[in-house]
């Protein structure tokens, strides 16, 4: 599957997602469908090389749109094992927490001390595991920490974030 950062946002990076399957499809990837308008890409492919599959997928999609698209790339397996380690396991969650996964493009270790907590409280990044970050933001605290600029400083521009709802996603379609 393919995670494609920043479409669709504010209105701007424009990918209808009838067109991406189109292109896909076009390009000879099988079994291909999206999941909402948020860039969540699932396909069938011989293809083994995450790294050289990446590149022609970023090519082609560049191509068709006219604007370079991150792409970053998971196995169905990855984020079944996501799911099952139970990332958020012990987290209470109210109706102002918000949990996410930010996807990496590899795994890049920094000297971040994690869980590390947003100087207004608002958010929280809970842990690393492999190249995926568990984080949470909490609107009781205002909701206002900048939680992507963080997460950019911190692990560059080359990652993509969703909500932890639009992974279970991922895998109940395919099911």
């Amino acid at each position: 599957m393919a995670l494609l950062r920043g479409i669709n946002v504010g209105g701007n990076k424009k990918v209808p997602m009838a067109k991406l399957k189109l292109v896909m499809e076009d390009a000879g990837y099988n079994k291909v469908w999206t999941i909402l308008a948020s860039g969540n890409l699932m396909f069938e492919t011989n293809s083994t090389t995450i790294p050289s599959l990446t590149k022609k997928i970023t090519s082609l999609l560049a191509e068709a749109f006219g604007f370079e698209i991150p792409v970053l790339l998971r196995t169905s397996a990855e984020i079944q094992n996501l799911i099952a380690s139970d990332p958020f396991k012990g987290i209470v969650v109210t109706k102002d927490h918000r949990l996410y996964i930010t996807f990496l493009s590899d795994s890049i270790n920094n000297n971040l001390d994690l869980p590390y907590t947003s100087p207004d409280k608002s958010f929280t990044i809970l842990r690393q595991e492999n190249s995926e970050l568990i984080s949470m933001l909490d609107l009781a605290h205002g909701g206002t920490s900048d939680a992507m600029a963080i997460l950019e400083k911190t692990y560059g521009k080359n990652i993509t974030t969703r909500n932890w709802n639009t992974v279970l996603k991922l895998i109940r379609t395919e099911d």
